[in-house]
């Protein structure tokens, strides 16, 4: 037998839709040999808008290891930082590279 809808007391569910996270991206500078230390410097520190602290480490371990990570991005925002490196780097003649991955 069907519930009657007018005597009916159940309980009603909240159908909310639930939210998701955005996936993030990890921006990621590539060495290379051509490219400056001062230069990846004013990226980390003008692009990322990192402390001369936290751009230097993260210079550093671009120097020493061949790569390193600058912050992590909603899809669309770690596009256009990818982008800016590399126009800027071709702007000022170097061949910095930028990627990005899922993190």
């Amino acid at each position: 037998m069907a519930p009657d809808p007018l005597t009916d007391r159940g309980v009603l569910e909240d159908t909310r839709p639930k939210t998701r996270k955005p996936t993030l991206y990890k921006v990621i500078l590539l060495n290379d040999d051509y490219t400056t230390m001062e230069f990846v410097l004013q990226i980390l520190e003008t692009v990322f808008h990192k402390s001369p602290a936290a751009a230097h480490r993260i210079m550093m371990q671009v120097h020493t290891e061949g790569h390193g990570v600058c912050g992590a991005y909603t899809h669309e925002v770690a596009e256009t930082k990818v982008a800016t490196v590399q126009d800027r780097a071709r702007h000022d003649g170097f061949p910095l590279q930028a990627t990005l991955e899922e993190e």
